[in-house]
């Protein structure tokens, strides 16, 4: 166990939309529909009650039940006490939309989507923005009855519901069908009362309590009896997902630190903390985070030892020194949280006299202190306020900056992992500007608003296991828990092969979150797996970290789009056949495609590459997509992870250092791959590890780029934000292309026979040269400027 448009009107229709937004803070029960006249919704009047559908976001239809009341009674609440709907969201004012009406039906036409209220069939019908039919809803009279009814294309590929928790079979993939209960689950487990389809749509419903049963060309949907409230989304995969982002809630930026590399460990003193990372430092190999179980604080002891340093273990923890020790080092120091209160304590009684138990809990003794424990119910706001007390704080001050919470999960219910991690969130922002790092043990929603991670639970070793890491990811990825981990190397059944462990790193080194742990006394080193294992698993890791301004740059993305860095095929390739149910292989961001290695002793390997031309990273092999292609697999040293490069890549790297921010970059490297299409790619970058990017203190630049005739076309756009980075040129590898002349805003740039005279100039310029992707311009110029440059390809 662990682990703008009159704003009258626009007023008066965000407090009719708003109705079902009540988050926990006191009543569940939706706010009465407005009798108002609205432009951009309808009123029907149905069975029992009145359907309200309103266009709130430029794709998405909202759709509200509203039962009717009987005499002497309130109006049943239903389901929509939800917390998946972010407090702070509103609907969108949208003025161009019409309301059309003829004797057979009623519209609501916009640009993006067409609303049709067929009066004579009583039937609600979606379509895009071609006026193709998406989905239909009949049988309205069962809305009363909590049952939500629509049909689709039988060919429709169904998404999202839930993922997998750490034991059970994810055989089935990314695929949904049959009966589907939405759930945050356990162990690992993701979820949410939406499913989506790459046909154009999705479906969220704001409620706890959904099942969904997918078969043929149907689905139905049963939510608490009373009011309804739900959300259709139209558009691709992306942007179905940058609604849903919209809707529950943006992620914050984790600190820059997190793309790096994490050790966690269960049994560990100072002195072995130390003797640690002094070997990672020692050795190069770059990480940024070190995470403690129980072993970092007094549990089990009285004043608050659930919250305060282990002064045996830990001796200069209390004091800070540790703290101090570490932050010469470059390293940061994470720690376990769990949700449960020794009740004879002082923190116990305090629990008791305010009322901070979850009910229906009994105490029991804990497996680990073996002393009577309760678990506190975060769903109250009183127990959130309490749990980032001047314990932890103290804790915080001396170093614990990032939450591993733990086994909330084992309570039962959807909000409670949500709310905990909500506790410590609310907490910390309350009391510092540095940035909240968390990992937790399930799912919910609405969870991400808290700088929220999920990692898989408590996997088992071997390969097995890791193989099916590939669909626990991107299964979560589809319910929109995008800051995903596990624990590399696995956490149960003991100690891994070497080869499974240096296989387990090179997959991990392509994942959200990036960390390895074992079971207790389990160790997860490099240098412990021998000298093969080291030397592929450290490659790996370097490779991580020459990728980090990448990276960071698709952590900003995911904050304003709502996509994370990793997301399966079918994001892309929506109408591919061969990639609905792919989870070998998934985008690393726009320009990387990976397919870890998961089989023992594999020499070879098929992996289907999607349309549009790939190129292999390390031997710049060049693959046509649509197609299965077979590549050799180093089956003694490990030392190889098929990786490709997407034709119109643009992939910032930097020197690879022991951990982030350990010198200033002062030039970026930036890959370029052309293509035909022009393609874009924003770098981002920021202090790292305050809130000041959320008032503009950030530095973004676009960099686009396109082949034409004999002609490579680059531009840097114009700085956003107000943050002066150390960052002075760009280095662009313009690959497969040898100019003959380079020129910025119709003036030549100056030509340098090699690159190393390029660079030792110190200044701007271009000189031509040879890589292993063939032959290579390299042009040097200022960043934090605007400017065109024009490359003019030798023929």
């Amino acid at each position: 166990m662990r682990r703008q448009s009159n704003a009258a009107l626009a007023s008066l229709l965000a407090m009719a939309l708003l109705a079902a937004t009540q988050v926990r803070a006191g009543s569940s029960d939706a706010a009465p529909a407005l009798s108002t006249p609205c432009s951009n919704c309808l009123r029907i009047p149905v069975d029992h009650g009145q359907l309200t559908i309103a266009l709130v976001e430029a794709n998405t239809v909202r759709v509200q039940f509203r039962a009717e009341r009987t005499a002497g009674t309130s109006a049943p609440a239903g389901g929509v006490d939800s917390l998946m709907l972010d407090p702070a969201w509103q609907p969108a004012v949208l003025p161009n939309v019409r309301q059309l009406e003829t004797a057979s039906t009623r519209e609501l036409d916009a640009s993006d989507v067409h609303v049709i209220w067929d009066k004579a069939q009583r039937e609600l019908r979606i379509e895009d923005a071609a006026h193709r039919l998406l989905l239909r809803q009949h049988d309205l009279a069962s809305l009363a009855q909590g049952k939500l009814q629509l049909t689709h294309d039988a060919a429709d590929a169904m998404y999202g519901i839930g993922g997998y928790n750490a034991i059970e079979s994810a055989s089935a993939g990314l695929l949904r069908q049959g009966h589907q209960l939405a759930t945050a689950g356990a162990q690992g487990h993701a979820g949410a009362p939406f499913v989506w389809s790459t046909a154009g749509y999705g479906l969220l419903v704001n409620s706890q309590g959904v099942s969904f049963v997918l078969a043929d060309a149907h689905m139905d949907v049963q939510t608490p009896v009373g009011n309804i409230d739900y959300f259709i989304l139209l558009g691709r995969p992306t942007e179905i997902f940058g609604t849903i982002a919209r809707l529950s809630g943006h992620t914050p930026l984790f600190p820059k630190w997190a793309m790096g590399f994490t050790n966690s460990q269960w049994n560990i003193d100072q002195k072995e903390l130390l003797s640690i990372i002094d070997t990672y430092r020692r050795k190069h190999i770059p990480i940024d985070n070190f995470t403690l179980d129980f072993d970092w604080k007094a549990w089990g002891e009285d004043d608050y030892g659930e919250f305060r340093w282990n002064p045996v273990k830990f001796p200069d923890g209390p004091s800070g020194k540790l703290k101090s020790l570490l932050d010469q080092r470059g390293m940061h120091l994470t720690g376990i949280m769990k949700p449960r209160v020794h009740v004879d304590t002082v923190e116990g009684r305090y629990a008791t006299s305010h009322d901070l138990w979850l009910a229906d809990t009994a105490t029991s003794d804990d497996y680990f202190s073996h002393k009577p424990v309760r678990v506190i119910d975060f769903d109250k706001a009183a127990a959130r306020a309490w749990f980032f007390n001047d314990a932890l704080k103290h804790s915080f001050d001396t170093g614990i900056v990032g939450w591993w919470n733990d086994e909330a999960d084992d309570s039962g219910g959807d909000s409670q992992f949500l709310n905990m991690q909500r506790a410590l969130y609310d907490g910390q922002r309350a009391y510092s500007d540095q940035r909240v790092w968390s990992v937790n043990r399930n799912f919910w929603l609405g969870s991400q608003r808290y700088a929220y991670g999920l990692w898989s639970g408590d996997i088992a070793t071997g390969f097995a296991s890791m193989a099916g890491q590939r669909a626990r990811m991107l299964s979560a990825v589809d319910v929109g828990a995008m800051q995903w981990g596990m624990d590399g190397g696995g956490f149960t059944h003991g100690h891994p092969s070497n080869e499974n462990y240096a296989r387990w790193v090179e997959f991990g080194a392509f994942t959200p979150i990036f960390r390895v742990h074992g079971d207790f006394n389990e160790k997860r080193q490099p240098w412990l797996y021998g000298s093969d294992a080291e030397a592929a698993a450290t490659d790996a890791i370097r490779l991580r970290y020459a990728l980090i301004p990448y990276i960071y740059s698709y952590e900003y993305a995911r904050h304003i789009d709502g996509v994370g860095l990793v997301r399966p095929l079918a994001f892309d390739w929506p109408r591919d056949p061969q990639v609905r149910n792919d989870v070998d292989a998934w985008l690393f961001g726009d320009s990387l495609l990976v397919s870890p290695v998961v089989i023992e002793g594999q020499t070879s390997k098929d992996i289907y590459l999607p349309a549009g031309t790939w190129t292999d990273w390390f031997s710049g092999k060049a693959y046509r997509g649509g197609q299965r292609v077979r590549i050799a697999i180093d089956s003694v040293r490990w030392h190889d992870i098929p990786l490709f490069i997407r034709q119109g890549a643009i992939i910032p790297t930097q020197p690879v250092m022991d951990y982030v921010g350990q010198r200033p970059l002062t030039q970026l490297d930036v890959d370029m791959f052309p293509d035909d299409r022009r393609t874009t790619f924003d770098y981002y970058d920021d202090d790292g590890s305050t809130y000041a990017y959320e008032h503009g203190v950030s530095f973004r630049q676009s960099l686009a780029l396109q082949r034409q005739n004999n002609a490579v076309h680059v531009e840097i756009g114009a700085v956003v934000g107000s943050c002066t980075p150390a960052l002075a040129f760009y280095l662009l590898k313009i690959h497969r292309g040898s100019a003959s002349a380079v020129n910025r805003e119709s003036a030549a740039l100056p030509s340098f026979d090699s690159l190393d005279a390029l660079v030792k100039a110190g200044g701007e310029g271009w000189s031509s040269g040879h890589d292993r992707y063939g032959a290579v311009t390299y042009v040097r110029v200022k960043a934090a400027v605007a400017q065109d440059v024009v490359l003019s390809l030798a023929r």
